[in-house]
């Protein structure tokens, strides 16, 4: 099935436990961002507040970390999806954050917003507008951080244009004229249409879905994305390997 042995160990163990399914049921790195290969790594950042954030050249990706981190980690998620706020809180994303933070990851998102669709309601939508409002403060990554500890439930439209500011306070420097109104205007709508066509034309079969250096997690190992101590090792080994990730059996 693959090479090396301490990663078949995880991918096995994953897929013994492996049930989950995402939201929805139906990749792409940076270009400009070359991955670092065979240089010294830098020093981490110093926290989750100097970690650089920015939109690819694609019009779409949301790029948080370095972006020549040897591991890319892109990310499909809607932000109504229960199963992506489990990633987001328990499962392996806290685990790629201190990943990004030391420099040894960046992460990458594509917002989706086809819930909106399927359960009626503008919340997605909202939630993705806001986001990239965020964007342009330098808050994503925190403001993003703060929607998934506080999601409502999918079957409730709860990302109002009042909760979005409400929750947006408690993020520092956040709020503020430029923000507040983007929010109520839904200033970034173009980019919300664009972003959800950017998930409609990737591998993405749902949400959320993981692609580590343009390689889509498959459904059988999908498990370990909600394992912290599973995700962990994998990126370690990964890391360490980069090739691991074509030795996968689709």
């Amino acid at each position: 099935m693959m090479r090396g042995g301490r990663l078949a160990v995880v991918l096995t163990v994953a897929l013994a436990g492996a049930t989950l399914a995402g939201c929805g049921q139906r990749h792409q790195a940076d270009e400009d961002a070359p991955l670092r290969a065979g240089r010294e790594a830098p020093a981490a950042y110093a926290g989750p507040a100097d970690v650089p954030e920015k939109l690819a050249a694609d019009g779409t990706t949301i790029v948080v970390g370095d972006p020549h981190a040897p591991l890319a980690v892109h990310l499909y998620e809607d932000l109504r999806c229960p199963v992506c706020e489990e990633f987001e809180t328990t499962g392996g994303a806290p685990v790629l954050r201190q990943a990004t933070i030391r420099r040894e990851a960046s992460t990458r998102y594509t917002l989706a917003s086809f819930l909106d669709d399927r359960m009626g309601g503008s919340g997605s939508k909202k939630a993705v507008n806001a986001l990239r409002a965020a964007l342009e403060a330098g808050k994503f990554a925190e403001y993003h951080d703060v929607l998934y500890a506080n999601q409502p439930a999918e079957s409730v439209d709860g990302f109002t244009d009042a909760y979005l500011l409400e929750l947006a306070s408690q993020v520092k420097g956040l709020r503020g004229p430029a923000f507040d109104s983007a929010v109520k205007t839904m200033k970034y709508r173009t980019f919300v249409t664009a972003s959800q066509k950017a998930f409609d034309r990737s591998e993405a079969e749902g949400t959320p879905t993981a692609v580590i250096n343009d390689v889509v997690i498959p459904q059988p190992y999908y498990g370990l994305l909600f394992d912290p101590s599973l995700f962990e090792t994998f990126l370690e080994q990964v890391g360490k390997d980069p090739d691991l990730l074509k030795e996968l059996d689709f």
